[in-house]
């Protein structure tokens, strides 16, 4: 998927479009974590769409549910996917900033070898 440690550097028009489709990827990944928790919201809270949508929101965002669920298995839901909204969110940031991180140590590796390669 990225160029190798021997390849040059992505130009900074083929950068720009890695990181619109990591970006792409990560719009991905939080729209259907939020469908998935609106629905869980309308199912087990028997919530409007849009109210499900705020409370699924909020805790994929990490600011937690506006109140107690009234039913034990809204309750368990709302755990399951509090975690579940933890692991979404290191995995968005992993999605995005792993193109910035990949071209930071490749870049300092191609420096590396130029210099090495100069020093012989």
């Amino acid at each position: 998927m990225y160029e190798q440690k021997n390849q040059p550097l992505l130009t900074l028009k083929q950068f720009s479009w890695r990181l619109v489709n990591h970006g792409l990827i990560a719009f991905i990944v939080i729209s259907v974590s939020v469908l998935i928790g609106m629905l869980g919201f309308m199912f087990f809270e028997a919530m409007f769409w849009h109210d499900a949508f705020l409370y699924a929101a909020l805790l994929l965002s990490g600011h937690g549910s506006l109140s107690v669920p009234s039913s034990v298995a809204g309750k368990l839901f709302v755990g399951f996917y509090g975690m579940y909204a933890g692991l979404v969110f290191v995995t968005v940031l992993g999605i995005v900033f792993s193109p910035v991180a990949h071209r930071v140590m490749h870049k300092l590796n191609l420096s590396t070898n130029a210099n090495t390669d100069t020093d012989t």
